[in-house]
């Protein structure tokens, strides 16, 4: 019984990061590296309230997205800014 609830937990989880990678492609490489490079290396173990920042990033218009992630401009919202600093800072 548990390992039934723990296999459809997965596979919720699974659906969930397949929807997200749908809504991190940009349009720009760069956004696109940025936002995956996020989802495969932290996604999984992130906190819920870092999720809905990055979910809050993710409903942000695409230029405004590449001059805040690209250091041209800055986030004026602070828990989006960290996260960006973050984001930014994963090893390629």
């Amino acid at each position: 019984m548990v390992s039934e609830v723990s296999e459809a937990m997965q596979t919720e989880d699974e659906i969930l990061l397949k929807k997200l990678r749908w809504r991190c492609r940009r349009g720009m490489r760069e956004l696109d590296q940025l936002f995956g490079r996020y989802l495969d290396r932290r996604w999984v173990e992130a906190p819920e309230a870092e999720r809905a920042v990055f979910l809050q990033l993710l409903e942000s218009e695409d230029d405004k997205l590449w001059r805040w992630s690209m250091g041209y401009e800055a986030c004026p919202d602070a828990p989006q800014a960290q996260l960006l600093e973050y984001i930014r800072s994963l090893p390629v």
